[in-house]
């Protein structure tokens, strides 16, 4: 009798272990491959990806083949969204990278889940590569894929991988334009998310939509890392709510969280580069984000 009851304490024990790991393992994603691609984005080979210029183009064709090579498809079939807008009496031609991952349950909605991938290209013989601004975002993205692949979500999740929001938000602005706003459920943006000396990530939105406040009020956080609600227009500190490609979002009623690092030294700057983002300050951001998003998968808003 007391053999059977040992045997049956050892499984219990081993289940619960594994279920703990189970759960540890719930936002795992490929951190080796997370900061291969934010270092091969803000790499001098694309020459700071200024839109319209050819280091803009070389890093859209790594975007979409990194997104080939995940087996995600391209959004109705097709990975780039052409635009055009004008600048200084010159028309400047743009192009968005949309790809999407169709929803179990309910299809027809989508999670937006954008970053921008341009940058501010070359100025006096110095590439400003913007390691944090913004291929911080948009390896991010590409890690969600991986693994929403793995975990196919409840609602679509469209991937927005925004061109020309440097000069004025112009790709997120196009794309708000053209889509079917009634299927839209909300965007996640996120822009400079990789360097925090302080271990602070910032979260902005949920003061716009009750039930994203609520979910980020009972976050439970998996992570060392701060998620700080604020700069939002509530604290006296600069406020985002229209700093980024979330703001179009925001403007037509679309509910919206973006996701933030405050300002460092190198933004904006030539020394913007890889070797200088926190790393595991980036890893943990992206599992907070990564998290909230599978959150909100589950229950709406």
């Amino acid at each position: 009798m007391k053999n059977s009851f040992l045997i049956l304490l050892l499984i219990a024990i081993s289940l619960m272990s594994c279920a703990q790991h189970k759960d540890s393992e719930k936002y795992r994603f490929d951190e080796d491959k997370l900061l291969e691609r934010i270092k091969t984005l803000s790499s001098d080979k694309y020459e700071g990806r200024r839109t319209g210029e050819s280091g803009n183009d070389s890093a859209r064709a790594y975007i979409i083949k990194e997104f080939k090579e995940i087996g995600v498809s391209g959004f109705r079939d097709d990975f780039e969204q052409p635009f055009t807008f004008k600048l200084s009496n010159e028309i400047i031609e743009g192009v968005n990278i949309l790809a999407e991952i169709k929803g179990k349950d309910v299809p027809q909605k989508y999670i937006v889940v954008s970053a921008h991938y341009d940058h501010l290209g070359s100025r006096n013989n110095e590439i400003y590569n913007g390691a944090d601004d913004n291929a911080s975002g948009v390896s991010a993205m590409l890690s969600f894929a991986e693994y929403l692949m793995k975990n196919p979500p409840k609602y679509s999740v469209l991937f927005a991988a925004f061109d020309a929001e440097e000069i004025g938000l112009q790709g997120a602005k196009h794309f708000v334009n053209t889509i079917n706003k009634e299927k839209v459920l909300l965007n996640i943006n996120m822009d400079m998310i990789g360097r925090s000396p302080k271990n602070e990530l910032y979260v902005v939105g949920g003061r716009y939509h009750k039930p994203l406040e609520k979910i980020i009020a009972g976050f439970e956080n998996p992570t060392s890392t701060k998620l700080l609600v604020g700069h939002d227009g509530t604290d006296g500190k600069v406020n985002w709510t229209m700093s980024s490609d979330h703001a179009p979002f925001h403007q037509n009623e679309i509910p919206f969280l973006y996701f933030g690092n405050e300002d460092h030294e190198a933004y904006h700057k030539p020394n913007d580069d890889f070797e200088d983002i926190t790393p595991q300050f980036y890893k943990n951001a992206v599992e907070i984000i990564l998290s909230i998003l599978l959150e909100i998968g589950e229950k709406g808003v």
